[in-house]
């Protein structure tokens, strides 16, 4: 059966979520199994009433009913002993048959209170016996003792037609007891059968019930989640490729989508990622061709440049001895130019091979001690210590992994600039403060100089970046750039503390041990997918 669009009704029940199946599916189970259990409510309760009128009612009133005929043939033998002897004796059973009587009439009124039919069955009798004791039974009781009484002659036919009736009357409202004892027990019989085909119905209703929940669950759950998991493992396995198939009710559909909209996108996100590898792969290979250029221009100026330009400057010096105030003294100052700059000129060279050398040649990372390193560069530095005055304290330093002539250069440099960055009217205090923080060790070298701009902050650690003229202060610019590529190179970072006004405070971190570089084989899985070894 179809739609109004052409589509099978089974598409249309696909809309329901899981909660919808769950909520319709216990909602109509619910409706069954309380119908069922009213149903067997009522059954149960039924056969307790036909059970209880059978046990309470109809068995209790047949049984008196023979009781109350006992209790009359007892009342109709003694009259009748009586009536033909004359012997008192035979009053007895008479008179007790009449107690009996009206114990059980009594009795039979109560058990047959609502039943009309019953009741005019006890009507009759009572009635037949009453015509019985008024025409036969009190007068032949009434007698003189000792003789027979002439009634019984007299009456003998019209006694025995009344006893008839009663014996009649009797006999109808016991065959009407027998048949309703009967009709009660049949009622029962069927009423229990009912009651356990009932049970046995909700029984069956009950396992069909958890059949089609199981079924339904299975189908519903189990094995849409199966088929996503089987499909997601695959994923996960490297088939990046493989769709992802919607299937069960629709949220678990929606689920799937999602999943493999999240499959897609990082099959985007790993081409990006594969095709950054290989971007990188070729700037690592123009940077190792780079680094190998750069180690041929160190090379070069370490060695080639360095010749001629001693040459320049041994002669230009000679010139200068020899001939320094034979000439006019412009000439004696293109002198001077000449050597200052060739001077300057082989400062710079070695300054830029050492920059170079950061990370590249001093790879040599071993336990440092820093107060040593420390104490070691200010015994290099004390002859600019001792001439400006300067009075360098520091705290108790940490052991460090790291490479021991980097370490050296560090420290050289920080307190070359502090010496030398010091104001005229007073001689420098620098203090070197270490402490622990968090994984890293934080450093922080202050002094009293003439500190540093807040606007300078970042254009300080800029190699050849100066803020004074080489007529003020010496130098090149190097320095506080070399500090910065060391302590990168060792994990750590470095700033100028703005918010110091008595001069400089320099903080960097440094790590206690070298980070691990990571590998190709440290590459995540995920990235490492697809990529093809490399020679």
């Amino acid at each position: 059966m179809t739609g109004d669009q052409g589509q099978p009704r089974a598409r249309r029940l696909s809309t329901w979520t899981t909660r919808r199946w769950l909520r319709v599916g216990v909602a109509a189970s619910l409706v069954v199994l309380t119908l069922l259990g009213t149903t067997g409510a009522w059954v149960l309760g039924r056969t307790s009433s036909i059970s209880d009128n059978l046990v309470d009612v109809r068995s209790p009133a047949l049984s008196t009913a023979l009781r109350l005929e006992s209790a009359v043939l007892n009342q109709e033998t003694g009259i009748r002993g009586y009536g033909l002897t004359g012997t008192p004796e035979f009053l007895t059973p008479y008179r007790q048959g009449l107690t009996e009587q009206e114990a059980d009439v009594t009795r039979l009124a109560e058990l047959l209170r609502g039943d009309d039919a019953a009741l005019k069955d006890l009507g009759t009798v009572r009635e037949r016996l009453e015509r019985w004791r008024e025409r036969i039974a009190r007068p032949i009781a009434a007698s003189p003792p000792g003789t027979p009484s002439p009634l019984v002659a007299e009456r003998a036919v019209e006694g025995k037609s009344a006893f008839d009736e009663v014996r009649a009357a009797m006999a109808a409202q016991q065959d009407r007891l027998r048949e309703e004892r009967a009709r009660a027990r049949e009622d029962l019989l069927a009423t229990m059968a009912l009651r356990n085909w009932l049970f046995a119905t909700i029984a069956m209703v009950i396992v069909l019930l958890a059949a089609l929940v199981f079924e339904g669950l299975r189908r519903g759950i189990n094995t849409p989640l199966e088929q996503l998991g089987a499909q997601a493992r695959a994923i996960a396995g490297g088939d990046f490729e493989h769709p992802i198939t919607p299937s069960g009710p629709a949220d678990l559909r929606h689920l799937s989508g999602e999943i493999d909209f999240m499959r897609r996108r990082l099959v985007r996100e790993l081409a990006f990622v594969e095709a950054a590898r290989l971007r990188l792969d070729t700037q690592a290979a123009d940077l190792q061709r780079s680094n190998a250029e750069l180690e041929q221009f160190a090379y070069v100026a370490s060695h080639d440049l360095q010749e001629p330009l001693r040459k320049v400057s041994s002669f230009t010096q000679l010139l200068q001895r020899r001939y320094g105030g034979q000439l006019d003294a412009k000439a004696d100052q293109y002198i001077d130019f000449a050597v200052d700059g060739a001077n300057r000129m082989q400062t710079l060279i070695n300054d830029l091979l050492a920059f170079s050398r950061v990370g590249r040649v001093h790879k040599t990372n071993q336990s440092v001690e820093l107060d040593k390193t420390l104490e070691g560069t200010l015994s290099a530095l004390s002859v600019a210590i001792e001439e400006s005055g300067a009075q360098v304290t520091h705290d108790p330093l940490p052991t460090l992994v790291a490479d021991p002539t980097q370490m050296g250069m560090l420290w050289q440099n920080l307190i070359a600039n502090a010496v030398k960055f010091r104001r005229p009217d007073e001689p420098p205090r620098i203090h070197v403060a270490a402490a622990r923080e968090g994984d890293l060790w934080r450093f922080t070298v202050t002094d009293n100089g003439i500190g540093i701009a807040p606007e300078y902050t970042d254009k300080v650690f800029v190699i050849f970046q100066r803020l004074h003229t080489k007529d003020v202060y010496s130098g090149n610019g190097i320095g506080l750039a070399m500090v910065k590529k060391i302590v990168e190179f060792h994990g750590g970072a470095i700033t100028l503390d703005p918010d110091y006004r008595d001069g400089a405070r320099i903080t960097f971190t440094l790590a206690p041990a070298p980070a691990e570089r990571p590998g190709p084989d440290a590459m995540p899985e995920a990235i490492r997918v697809g990529a093809e070894p490399r020679p």
